[in-house]
């Protein structure tokens, strides 16, 4: 099992997942690059999005996942997030149906109510993959499908980059992150009793160096990727 810390390159104080998010609330919808995440979902083949009676959105932080559902034909959204001002700023967005205070992992929502699980840049501030996977699979319907956006293991360890914020007094602050090898996505989701039915990865191109020009030495590397699952009994 891979530990950031024998990665690290920044030494920054670092945070729980609480504490962090509560604090980066304020900057985070200026700091996170749709390039990142939502220019993943993207490129995906499936699912077909229109199609979407009912979604799980977990990890939902300020709704920035949920509002591009929406955008994209998702009939219903529910979120989930550990966070209340992350949940503050969901409910200000007004797309999610239903906002409920908790844990990806245990989440307290509907079993078998959902025909889309999705949760986007949250698993490496997981300790383990396995009981995310079994609580999507808990929530999802026959047939149903899970999407996961993931910070790229690579990126992670190649960079020497946490998951971090600047405070409002100018400190950069980490937030717990742990490498999570796409091997390790794999094996849980399979365990779980997923069926992969689509991976995609997103690289250092010319759309990140427009915003991020002190990239230029990363370029080609990996940095998200967006694995989609299905679930047959």
């Amino acid at each position: 099992m891979a530990h950031f810390s024998d990665f690290d390159t920044r030494g920054y104080r670092t945070v729980d997942v609480t504490t962090g998010y509560g604090q980066w609330v304020d900057t985070y919808e200026q700091t996170v690059e749709d390039v990142m995440d939502l220019a993943v979902l993207e490129e995906l083949d499936e699912p077909r999005w229109s199609a979407v009676r009912r979604a799980a959105d977990l990890g939902c932080g300020t709704g920035r996942t949920g509002a591009w559902l929406k955008s994209r034909g998702v009939a219903s959204v529910d979120g989930v997030d550990l966070t209340p001002g992350m949940l503050e700023r969901a409910r200000a967005r007004g797309v999610h149906d239903r906002l409920v205070e908790g844990d990806v992992r245990a989440s307290g929502l509907e079993a078998g109510a959902y025909d889309l699980v999705i949760a986007s840049l949250i698993d490496e501030h997981l300790p383990k993959l396995r009981p995310f996977y079994d609580e999507a699979w808990r929530l999802a319907d026959e047939g149903a499908m899970c999407v996961i956006l993931a910070f790229h293991p690579h990126f992670i360890m190649a960079s020497g980059m946490p998951t971090h914020f600047t405070s409002a007094s100018g400190e950069p602050i980490a937030i717990t992150t742990h490498v999570h090898l796409l091997s390790d996505h794999i094996t849980a989701g399979l365990k779980a009793g997923w069926t992969l039915a689509e991976m995609r990865e997103g690289v250092v191109d010319e759309r990140w160096l427009a915003v991020k020009p002190k990239w230029e030495r990363f370029r080609g590397h990996p940095v998200s990727a967006a694995l989609v699952w299905r679930k047959r009994s």
